[in-house]
């Protein structure tokens, strides 16, 4: 019932992923969503950010950021990473997941998803048949709308993780 909901894997932090076995595996694109993900909401990209995307563009990723901000939001973000974004992306809707795509120059198998939503984030990669990780959010503190769809996501990790247990 929740499994349209469900991320192919569940990490801490964005930080702790292994790019370098996801690149040796094939993919060569990575979405990231930005709030919670990368920085704490509505935070500006930090020195861990910032090294982190070098990081992402040495190992040979093409990167695209994907937010449901505003363009303010997003550019004030990205002019510290240079990375390729779009925002107003609607997530979950599939159309930024595929304009991200076709901005990367890669497809279904060989892009990553990440992002610190279920509802959005996660339901959105997996509705366009996009690998996607959810990460645990940064910060606690984050906007009331949210804050309430961080209850139900609780509900839906219940039954992911006993899933994983079978």
């Amino acid at each position: 019932m929740f499994n349209k909901f469900y991320p192919d894997k569940y990490y801490d932090s964005t930080y702790v992923i292994d790019f370098e076995k996801e690149y040796n595996e094939g993919f060569r694109g990575v979405i990231f969503d930005i709030d919670n993900t990368l920085v704490e909401h509505d935070a500006d990209a930090d020195e861990r950010a910032i090294k982190f995307m070098e990081r992402l563009k040495k190992i040979g990723f093409n990167v695209c950021l994907l937010s449901n901000n505003k363009r303010e939001r997003v550019e004030r973000f990205n002019k510290d990473v240079d990375v390729n974004y779009i925002f107003k992306a609607n997530k979950p809707s599939r159309q930024g997941y595929r304009k991200a795509m076709e901005i990367m120059g890669t497809n279904e198998n060989t892009t990553l998803f990440v992002g610190d939503q279920l509802f959005t984030d996660v339901y959105g990669a997996r509705r366009t048949g996009i690998k996607s990780y959810l990460v645990k959010p940064i910060d606690k503190k984050e906007e009331i709308q949210i804050v309430l769809k961080r209850y139900l996501e609780k509900i839906v990790l219940y039954f992911y993780n006993k899933s994983l247990n079978k």
